[in-house]
């Protein structure tokens, strides 16, 4: 990279199974020639950038695609009598990450996050403090692991002496880590913005993911805001499937076909041009008001 040339971004949002859109927005952005110098992810967003950045190629893509294709919820949420009885005593999580675990140590090309072919960067949240962590080194699953850990679902993670949960509790959609690692360009792939409900949302996993996605939009409109002097800042377009829970892992092929064609009809648009990044900005406060 010539000295003193634009620094491009990669920043990957959180949200549950909705992270499937991100393989088909990887797929558009590959297709334009398109590679980030450095990746920030947090959540299912981690897991992602964690993927992308090991392997930034078509074949990559196509492997986390694979990936994606093959999950089912109980690899993810794997509920057990022993889980919900748990709940109901002194334990603080209804259980344990063990297949999510599983497929990274499968899969992951790497052991340590320096070893990634582009800079990956995963952002958590300290359980004591509500302060966001960025990790850059060390062991990558634990670090993915980590940042995935939703509260009350999954185990926190001890790194470096902290307990470590979801960085989607306070940096779902980690701009600031980007923009305070030198990217002067950034491009957000979101998973989707809280969308209208026709009635309230149902079950304990809709209420918490729904509560979770009014508390992104807000914090993505305003570091929007606040880091538009320091990066260029652009968002693809988000896709809004109502229909589909953020827990079911049924509809991931349609999801990433979906993302790809928006994507790629942004990108044919001139989605990167600053007149198109203005109208996005605008459109995602006017989400929030």
């Amino acid at each position: 990279m010539i000295p003193g040339s634009p620094r491009l971004a990669f920043v990957l949002a959180g949200g549950g199974s909705y992270g499937a859109v991100q393989v088909g927005m990887l797929q558009a952005l590959d297709r334009w020639g398109i590679r980030p110098d450095l990746v920030t992810g947090s959540s299912v967003g981690a897991i992602n950038g964690a993927f992308y950045a090991g392997d930034p190629s078509a074949g990559g893509i196509a492997r986390l695609e694979a990936l994606w294709q093959a999950l089912r919820r109980r690899d993810v949420f794997p509920i057990t009598l022993l889980g919900l009885l748990g709940a109901l005593t002194n334990r603080d999580h209804l259980f344990e990450p063990n297949g999510l675990r599983r497929l990274l140590e499968a899969h992951l090309p790497y052991a340590a996050l320096e070893q990634s072919a582009i800079p990956m960067h995963v952002v958590a949240t300290d359980r004591q403090t509500g302060a966001p962590v960025r990790v850059s080194a060390g062991n990558a699953i634990e670090a993915v692991l980590a940042s995935c850990a939703i509260p009350a679902i999954y185990p926190p993670v001890r790194i470096g002496g902290r307990e470590l949960i979801d960085g989607a509790v306070t940096c779902n959609t980690p701009i600031r880590t980007a923009v305070e690692l030198g990217a002067t360009r950034v491009i957000v792939l979101p998973t989707r913005f809280a969308c209208p409900l026709a009635t309230a949302p149902r079950g304990i996993f809709g209420s918490a993911f729904h509560a979770m996605d009014l508390v992104v939009v807000q914090q993505l409109a305003q570091d929007t805001e606040r880091y538009a002097d320091r990066a260029s800042i652009v968002t693809l377009p988000p896709i809004c499937p109502r229909a589909v829970p953020p827990y079911d892992f049924s509809h991931v092929r349609r999801l990433i076909e979906s993302a790809a064609c928006s994507t790629e009809d942004w990108l044919e648009r001139g989605g990167l041009a600053g007149d198109v990044a203005s109208k996005c900005g605008a459109s995602l406060r006017s989400c929030v008001e």
